[in-house]
């Protein structure tokens, strides 16, 4: 479905919330957050990653298998039912059982009609301590998409997408205005002291940078929490939050705090990103001829 206004200017919808251990307590609150949001003004409202469960990647369990589900399937349609109701494009990032011992990470992406418009799955899939997701996640095989929905052209990645130039150059590549990341990232508890200024600089600088040399918007959706999950123990991760959505120059037009559950509403404008592209012609200027070694490994 096309624009059906020709208004460039629309409002942004960041969920960022804690997650408890009961998934059908937390779908129902999300489902309840979307709708405050959706009432907020926010044309299109976006989910944090695995918004459903806890964390569960800081073990390899076969029981969190069981957390997954089909796409559509209940969730999809909950949210199917909220987008039309409220004419809002919903972005909600589910954990999928594609079929018996093939799992993704997943976001749907459904239109102002309730339509369920397709699907992106998780690219890059990291494996770091407490970060085991290479156990649960097939690495995604849609590849790099955007959606035409009601209130523009969105691009959707996932959380370990949001480190790759490569991700984000090909997603706006196809007209994307606005790139979604779902997100789940947080400290080690014991190398917060050190290390923790210098990794949640790095995570917003890199976002806004695919801003920057993309001429787009930038809306990353984290969760906040600490988590020790029962028969994992340990200090578990401590999200930190501070979701946030950058300008068409990489500057933040907001940001949510570390540590408490919040609706960001952001008003955007997306006649920015046609003047940002113009006097920044960073596409017009791509060597597409040099390239080609991008598809290799590593250049020995």
């Amino acid at each position: 479905m096309k624009r059906s206004t020709s208004s460039s200017a629309l409002k942004l919808g960041l969920i960022q919330t804690d997650v408890s251990a009961n998934p059908d307590a937390n779908l129902k609150k999300t489902i309840a957050l979307v709708e405050r949001a959706a009432k907020s003004g926010a044309n299109i409202i976006c989910t944090q990653e695995l918004f459903r469960s806890q964390y569960f990647c800081q073990s390899e369990n076969h029981d969190y298998f069981k957390l997954a589900e089909k796409i559509p399937g209940p969730s999809t349609e909950a949210f199917q039912k909220l987008a039309k109701k409220h004419k809002v494009v919903i972005i909600a990032s589910l954990f999928e059982r594609r079929t018996a011992g093939l799992y993704h990470n997943t976001a749907v992406i459904i239109d102002a009609d309730g339509s369920l418009l397709g699907s992106y799955r998780k690219m890059h899939i990291p494996d770091d301590p407490l970060f085991y997701e290479k156990f649960y996640f097939t690495p995604g095989d849609l590849g790099f998409k955007t959606w035409d929905t009601r209130y523009g052209k969105i691009g959707v990645l996932i959380c370990w997408d949001q480190w790759y130039p490569e991700a984000a150059r090909l997603t706006a590549m196809q007209g994307a205005q606005i790139l979604f990341y779902p997100t789940a990232i947080g400290w080690h508890p014991s190398e917060k002291a050190k290390y923790g200024a210098k990794q949640h600089n790095a995570w917003e600088t890199i976002q806004r940078s695919h801003a920057v040399a993309n001429g787009c918007y930038v809306a990353s959706i984290n969760r906040i929490g600490h988590e020790i999950l029962d028969g994992v123990g340990g200090d578990g991760l401590e999200f930190w939050g501070q979701s946030f959505v950058a300008g068409t120059s990489g500057e933040i037009i907001a940001k949510a705090s570390s540590n408490q559950e919040e609706i960001l509403i952001v008003p955007v404008d997306l006649a920015n990103v046609d003047t940002t592209r113009t006097h920044w012609p960073f596409l017009r200027d791509r060597r597409i001829d040099a390239y080609g070694d991008l598809t290799k490994r590593f250049i020995d």
